[in-house]
């Protein structure tokens, strides 16, 4: 089990970078001279690069150890940080934080391949696991308090000069306690399928972020055709390949495919709905970066407990039941936001019982994903984050832009509420089909969900 707090670390610094510059916005662009326009790439370039590479890093692990990918992800890392503290133009900027999501891609999957491998099946995987999922939440809800934070405490540049002690003390923590995984041995690389499939989440994700931008909405819709029809290619490539950068093997698996439809529905349903309550309590509320902060907190602290309690659920019951009853709980706490007048207190308590619905989420999420053959697990954990991904750009772009066009009509709910009805729904939905058997399924299969 050493080797799972540093492993826990890497997944909490890669995810932390979605959003730790967000507060920073307008410190940074002022500083460098920068138009407003320029905060999109700044926040987008890291989200489009992290999510593209996931699967094609995770292979890259199997083909050249896992340990070695997630070292030089961690130097990459590094390296790209102190080109972003340094920065001397927004140009810099944006293309150091896209070095920053290429190596957080590289770190994240293999990361989790190498936790998997270092503990066994059972109670001391379902702990880590819960560690792992934890982590990830809690990183991706606190950026924005961090970034304020630090920002106030020492500038902006600080926001990545913490992460050169960080990435050095990883690096040698990993180095020293990950353990051995097999190497895969088969032909070259499916460079056209990775192309393909880089091309297509990338579309993806950097289109759902220009939806949410009124002015570049156009382009962000033929993004996200264009990465569609990328992903419709994809399979007719990855058919020709000799060998495919997602084996049919792993693309088949009951167990991965359902992991996947939860990652992406944890994600698209909180990252939208404490968005919207972000939007919420700044605007209608009034209140500030950190009093916003504050009043998000719950949200972290109940994922950690729902991932804490995760792990004791799933010795007596399926991975998917899990699964399906937290994104019911994330549900319920999203409707819960659906009254009129709402204050500060009921914004908190009601994303704080959604944080402990993702929590119970997505460690059964994980579980169920990576329950594949050992030797499928590097590419089972690429695709679960890109799912991860991809439900945050997805749903963040798709529930804000029901908030904005709702916005004085006289829609029941126009606005925030709106925006909060479509997360739940989303989350009901999801539980639902989680629940939903194959009429084929084996009655046995407990262990693949």
């Amino acid at each position: 089990m050493t080797a799972v707090v540093p492993l826990c670390a890497v997944q909490f610094v890669d995810v932390l970078g979605t959003t730790l510059v967000i507060a920073a916005l307008p410190t940074m662009l002022a500083d460098l001279g920068a138009p407003a326009s320029a905060a999109t790439p700044v926040v987008t370039v890291y989200a489009v690069l992290f999510g593209a590479l996931l699967v094609l890093a995770a292979r890259l692990g199997d083909r050249f150890g896992h340990a070695r990918v997630l070292s030089v992800g961690l130097a990459g890392f590094g390296a790209a940080s102190l080109a972003a503290a340094v920065a001397p133009s927004v140009g810099v900027l944006v293309a150091a934080r896209g070095a920053l999501g290429a190596a957080a891609a590289l770190s994240v999957p293999t990361a989790l391949r190498l936790l998997t491998a270092a503990t066994e099946e059972g109670p001391a995987r379902r702990r880590a696991l819960a560690a792992w999922s934890a982590t990830g939440a809690a990183a991706g809800a606190s950026g924005l308090v961090l970034g304020g934070v630090l920002t106030d405490l020492a500038g902006w540049r600080l926001l990545f000069w913490v992460n050169l002690p960080l990435a050095v003390l990883l690096a040698v923590a990993v180095r020293r306690t990950a353990p051995p995984t097999p190497r895969e041995r088969g032909g070259p690389l499916d460079l056209a399928g990775a192309a393909v499939l880089v091309a297509a989440v990338a579309a993806v994700v950097g289109g759902a972020s220009l939806l949410e931008d009124g002015a570049h909405r156009v382009a962000g819709a033929g993004l996200l055709l264009a990465g569609l029809a990328a992903a419709t290619a994809l399979p007719a490539v990855e058919r020709r390949a000799r060998d495919p950068l997602l084996p049919r093997a792993a693309v088949g698996h009951p167990g991965l495919r359902r992991g996947v439809l939860a990652s992406a529905a944890n994600t698209a349903t909180t990252s939208s709905a404490v968005t919207v309550a972000t939007l919420h309590l700044q605007g209608s509320e009034g209140l500030g970066a950190t009093a916003t902060g504050l009043a998000l907190l719950p949200f972290s602290v109940c994922v950690v407990g729902g991932a804490a309690l995760a792990a004791r659920v799933m010795r007596s019951v399926s991975a998917r039941a899990t699964a399906a009853v937290g994104l019911a709980v994330i549900a319920a706490g999203t409707a819960a936001l659906l009254g009129a007048g709402l204050g500060p207190w009921v914004v908190s308590a009601g994303v704080a019982v959604s944080g402990l619905g993702i929590g119970l989420s997505s460690v059964a999420a994980t579980s169920l994903g990576t329950a594949v053959p050992s030797e499928l697990q590097g590419t089972a954990a690429g695709v679960l984050n890109t799912a991860a991904q991809l439900g945050t750009a997805l749903g963040v772009a798709v529930v804000l832009l029901v908030v904005r066009v709702s916005e004085g009509t006289a829609l029941p709910l126009a606005g925030a509420g709106l925006g909060w009805l479509a997360a739940a729904l989303l989350a009901a939905l999801a539980a639902g089909l989680l629940l939903r058997r194959p009429a084929r399924a084996a009655v046995g299969a407990r262990s693949a969900g």
